[in-house]
């Protein structure tokens, strides 16, 4: 096993992200930062079809590295900024990648791995996965948009739960409210993963790019400002060729070969 912080492979149309510090429980740290940015940055190829996010061994990611904040950033505020920032700006390239965002939840998620979790478009976990806030067990506060994103997704009732508690919560708890899409046997992740990679990719990217463009900028904008963008997008969208190529192919009753443009 190779001791990088985070692992990278390109398969089936999709970049493969594995935050790879299993003895640390996947704990974030700057290197595991620069790593997630340098994976990220091959999802530009317009060859790449989505992104999948998971972790080596038990854990998916626990959050950020408590030894490391301890040791470098206790109570210096400057570290500690820097640290957040550099986090942050992570957690937004993630949110805003132009390919569908996976993650594929082996284990646990908390905290920062909580936060990761918010920033990808769709979710599988593990049977035995648990998310959960956790910053309150150790006197934290979110700085990963945890405390922003979470009450978006699930609802500001089901959020205050999660961030107050701290508790660990079983991932077939949580697609009742929508922050997990599937559940499967922990051996068959992987295969989910691919799954919905494949499925993914036989759509045109142009139109799943700007679908995730209208839904992330609607959710933020009132509902008659977020229609008239929509009807905006549309009409520049009849202009695209994977527009006319899937009209042609229902027509001929073919499967439709897009180019993204």
């Amino acid at each position: 096993m190779s001791h990088e912080p985070v692992l990278t492979e390109v398969r089936g149309g999709a970049v493969w992200i594995t935050i790879n510090r299993p003895d640390a429980m996947n704990a974030i740290t700057p290197d595991v930062v620069t790593g997630v940015n340098a994976a990220l940055d091959l999802a530009e190829d317009p060859d790449i079809k989505a992104v999948v996010l998971t972790g080596t061994g038990r854990a998916f990611c626990a959050g950020a590295d408590l030894k490391y904040v301890s040791e470098n950033a206790q109570g210096d505020s400057a570290a500690t900024a820097k640290f957040l920032d550099a986090l942050l700006d992570m957690m937004n390239r993630l949110e805003s990648c132009p390919r569908p965002v996976i993650a594929a939840v082996n284990g646990l998620a908390l905290a920062g791995g909580l936060e990761i979790v918010l920033c990808c478009d769709l979710v599988i976990a593990a049977r035995s996965a648990k998310l959960g806030d956790a910053h309150a067990n150790f006197g934290l506060l979110p700085g990963g948009g945890g405390s922003v994103r979470l009450p978006r997704k699930i609802g500001p009732t089901r959020a205050k739960y999660l961030m107050y508690t701290g508790e660990f919560v079983p991932a077939e708890e949580l697609v009742a409210c929508g922050l997990v899409n599937e559940v499967v046997d922990d051996d068959k992740l992987a295969e989910a993963a691919d799954m919905l990679v494949a499925k993914l990719a036989s759509k045109s990217s142009l139109v799943l790019r700007r679908m995730k463009a209208l839904v992330d900028d609607g959710l933020e904008q009132p509902k008659d400002v977020a229609q008239r963008a929509e009807v905006l997008v549309s009409e520049v969208h009849t202009h695209s060729h994977d527009l006319q190529e899937g009209l042609a192919a229902f027509a001929e009753k073919r499967k439709p070969s897009f180019k993204g443009c």
